[in-house]
């Protein structure tokens, strides 16, 4: 069993590009899994609204979570369009759509960072439901959150790292 060392050189955080590549990150995957766009958040006064959080894990060059929170609306609607299905036709499964969406844009942005992608491996992704919960990341380095919208509602896509 191979084991993923998270000290091993680890990239350098430039905060600013690595919010640019995470919000390009999802947006080319919500164009290519659910034929839709996404654009960056205008207001950042919007508050977080987070029925459900799904995250990926990160361990080896880049180690950390990758977090996907939203409405149950948002969910429904991801799962929806994931699926090709109507809206009314949607049932409690949202967690497998949001699990993948996660996994996705975390596949996506390593990838786009030169020397990560084949040296970074992505946990099987979990998902909470309910809005009544915090969660409190280990990780004590670096975190970068792009606030995006999704057909007018919004999502918050968060990369905690470890130092």
């Amino acid at each position: 069993m191979t084991t993923m060392d998270c000290s091993a050189t680890a990239p350098v955080v430039d905060r600013a590009a690595w919010k640019t590549l995470l919000e390009l990150s999802a947006q080319e995957v919500f164009e290519m899994m659910l034929a839709c766009r996404i654009t960056p958040l205008t207001d950042a006064e919007t508050p977080e609204i987070t029925d459900y959080t799904a995250m990926v894990g990160l361990a080896g060059k880049l180690c950390g979570v990758l977090s996907v929170r939203c409405s149950h609306r948002a969910a429904l609607l991801v799962t929806a369009k994931m699926l090709a299905i109507p809206l009314e036709e949607v049932e409690d499964g949202c967690w497998d759509a949001l699990g993948e969406l996660a996994n996705m844009i975390a596949g996506n942005f390593k990838a786009k960072l030169s020397g990560v992608g084949s040296s970074c491996l992505l946990s099987v992704p979990t998902v909470i439901t309910g809005a009544d919960y915090q969660t409190h990341s280990l990780a004590n380095g670096d975190a970068i959150r792009a606030a995006m919208e999704f057909e007018t509602l919004p999502m918050w896509i968060t990369l905690e790292l470890h130092n």
